[in-house]
């Protein structure tokens, strides 16, 4: 039986975020719209809930327009592994953010999937939640049994290959890569769905569709990214499971 889930990623949504929370409300209503079985936001929630945790509550209570969610956070959610020393990913940190949005890292079994959700903040940061959830990966994996996997997470885990050895600010730090590569490569996997760099991107590495998500808030100056592609468009994304393989869409209203 197929199925819909609706991808929403980097609001960035704050107190003073005014205009973040402007588009917001138009993409909720579209999203809500498009009715589907599922919604996964897949990182930055806030503007700054790793500084601020009135960031994380206004968060939390615009995303109440959506439904129910499952929620990732990303950098601006719980801080960062390596790039951000002032704000490094912290017990407290997470702690603050399960408190609003519920756990960092989980599972939906569904119709024959399984959809896995991902903190990659806490790859390659050395806290104790990176080893809790590199056991759960296992663990996922060893019961996935014949159901087909896709997976959801803040930052891509490259850019274009797995091999990838540059350290940079938009994908999973290469050390940290490793814990990965079990289920980057797994048989089962057909999506891995991901935000973080306001960019609307995909492409298909053997059977799997690698899905980059855009901004609900705002794009990132060209300048900026410089060797990244994909559009500057700010939306949603729409997947619908069918039985062997998703079929992924932009959802971009006005």
């Amino acid at each position: 039986m197929a199925f819909t889930v609706a991808q929403v990623s980097d609001m960035h949504l704050g107190p003073g975020t005014v205009s973040f929370r402007a588009n917001f409300n138009v993409l909720a209503a579209a999203v809500r719209a498009a009715r589907p079985d599922f919604t996964v936001l897949t990182g930055d929630l806030s503007r700054d809930g790793a500084g601020d945790e009135a960031d994380l509550a206004e968060a939390a209570s615009c995303c109440l327009a959506l439904g129910t969610a499952w929620a990732v956070p990303g950098n601006h959610d719980v801080g960062e592994a390596l790039h951000v020393p002032a704000q490094p990913v912290t017990a407290a940190r997470l702690d603050r953010f399960r408190q609003y949005f519920g756990m960092d890292h989980w599972l939906l079994d569904h119709a024959g999937w399984r959809l896995l959700g991902l903190n990659t903040q806490v790859m390659g940061a050395d806290v104790p939640a990176e080893a809790v959830q590199a056991g759960f990966i296992a663990a996922v994996l060893q019961s996935l049994g014949g159901r087909k996997l896709a997976v959801f997470m803040h930052k891509p885990a490259f850019v274009t290959q797995l091999e990838e050895t540059e350290h940079t600010y938009w994908t999973v730090p290469p050390a940290a890569r490793r814990a990965l590569v079990p289920l980057i490569t797994h048989p089962a996997l057909r999506l891995v769905a991901s935000g973080h760099l306001h960019l609307r991107h995909e492409r298909m590495w053997g059977a799997v569709s690698h899905q980059w998500a855009p901004s609900a808030a705002f794009i990132v100056r060209p300048e900026d990214q410089l060797g990244l592609p994909g559009e500057r468009v700010c939306g949603a994304l729409l997947h619908r499971f069918e039985a062997d393989h998703v079929v992924t869409t932009l959802l971009s209203p006005p």
